[in-house]
C-alpha cells in the first residue's frame, strides 16, 4: 500500500513539473546566423540553466510575420518572445527615436544599449510606448553608416543620385534633411535590393555587410565617427505568457533582463562589428573615415532633429526631453 501511495505521488509529482514548464515559442526573422539570433538563443539557454528548465524556449523554423509586423504578432499570441526594430512601424513610436540621432549613441553598441535600458527605466518606460508588450530589454546596433555598390563618398554632393535603402525611424528624418534618395525597408531585403539595382546603397552597422552576404555588392563604405545614425531595438515577451510563468521563476528572469540582456545584445553586436570590418577589408571594400568637412556638413543639416525630438517627446508627455537626452549622453560616455 505504501509503495502505491509513493508511486502515485511520484506520478502526481512528475505530471505537476511537466505543468508547470512553460515553452516559449520564440521567433526571429534574421538567419540563424545573425547575432540577433543567436543573442536571443543564448538569452534563452540563460533562463532555461537558471529555472533548471521550468523555462525554456522552442525556436520556430521560420518567423511569425514580416519584420514590421513582429511587435504585433508577439501582442497577439502568434509568438510569446521576438526582438524589432521601432523604426519599421512609422508613427508608433517616437520616444525611442532619442538614442537614434547622429552621433549620440557613440562607436560602442554596448555602451549605447546598456546606457539605453538605464534611461529606458528611468524615464521612457512609464509613457507605455509598448503597451501590450512585456518589455526584456531595449537595445541598439552599433554605429549606422553609408555603403554603397557605385562610388565613394567624401561629401552630400557624392550622394545625389544615389539611391539607399533605410531601416525607418529616426533614420529617415535624417535622409530627408541630407536630401538623400531613400525607400524605406527591412533588413532583411538589402539583397535583393542592392543585386537588382533596384538601390545603390544602404545605411547599416558594419557586421549588416557580411550577415546580408553583401561583400560582392557593396564597393565602397564611409565611415562617420559616432555614427550617422543608430537603430533603436526592443526585445519583448507576450504579457500573457509571461503572466503564466510563476513568480519565482518570473524573479529569476528579471535578473537576465533589462540591463543584464541588453549588455548581451550591445556586447555581441560590437564582436560582430569588429569582423565586420576586418570582412570587407578582405573582400576589397574600399573605406575612407568621412572628412571633417563632410561630418560639418552632416551636423549642420541634422542639427534641427535633436530639437524637433525634444518637442515631439514633450508633446507625448516627457516633460524634462532635454535633460533626458542630456543624461543619456551621459550614461553612454559611463557605459564606455
Amino acid at each position: 500500500m505504501t509503495t502505491k501511495l509513493l508511486l502515485a505521488a511520484g506520478l502526481a509529482g512528475a505530471a505537476f513539473a511537466a505543468q508547470a514548464q512553460v515553452v516559449l515559442t520564440a521567433s526571429t526573422w534574421v538567419p540563424p546566423t545573425h547575432i540577433l539570433t543567436i543573442t536571443q538563443n543564448e538569452w534563452c539557454a540563460d533562463v532555461a540553466k537558471a529555472t533548471e528548465n521550468r523555462v525554456r524556449c522552442n525556436l520556430l523554423p521560420k518567423p511569425v510575420a514580416a519584420p514590421p509586423g513582429t511587435f504585433d504578432a508577439v501582442r497577439d499570441g502568434l509568438a510569446d518572445l521576438s526582438y524589432s526594430v521601432h523604426g519599421y512601424t512609422p508613427g508608433r513610436y517616437l520616444l525611442t527615436q532619442m538614442v537614434e540621432l547622429p552621433f549620440v549613441a557613440g562607436d560602442s553598441a554596448e555602451a549605447s544599449s546598456v546606457a539605453y535600458q538605464r534611461i529606458h527605466e528611468k524615464h521612457l518606460a512609464k509613457h507605455n510606448e509598448h503597451r501590450g508588450l512585456h518589455v526584456i530589454a531595449v537595445f541598439t546596433h552599433g554605429p549606422g553608416q553609408i555603403y554603397n555598390t557605385k562610388r565613394e563618398i567624401r561629401s552630400l554632393a557624392d550622394m545625389q543620385g544615389l539611391r539607399f535603402r533605410v531601416g525607418g525611424g529616426m533614420v529617415n528624418e535624417i535622409g530627408k534633411a541630407l536630401n538623400v534618395n531613400m525607400t524605406l525597408r527591412p533588413a532583411s531585403e538589402a539583397y535583393e535590393l542592392l543585386s537588382s539595382g533596384v538601390m545603390d546603397g544602404v545605411f547599416f552597422p558594419a557586421e549588416s555587410i557580411e550577415a546580408f552576404r553583401l561583400e560582392k555588392l557593396i564597393r565602397h563604405a564611409t565611415i562617420v565617427p559616432g555614427g550617422l545614425y543608430n537603430t533603436s531595438f526592443a526585445f519583448v515577451m507576450n504579457p500573457a505568457t509571461w503572466n503564466k510563468i510563476p513568480k519565482q521563476d518570473q524573479e529569476i528572469i528579471m535578473k537576465l533582463s533589462g540591463e543584464h540582456a541588453a549588455r548581451r545584445f550591445g556586447r555581441g553586436w560590437d564582436r560582430v562589428d569588429t569582423r565586420g570590418h576586418a570582412f570587407m577589408q578582405a573582400n576589397n571594400v574600399q573605406r575612407i573615415e568621412a572628412p571633417k568637412a563632410f561630418v560639418d556638413e552632416i551636423r549642420q543639416r541634422t542639427a534641427q532633429l535633436e530639437q524637433k525630438w525634444i518637442a515631439d517627446a514633450k508633446g507625448k508627455g516627457l516633460q524634462n526631453a532635454e535633460q533626458v537626452l542630456k543624461d543619456f549622453r551621459a550614461e553612454v560616455q559611463k557605459a564606455r
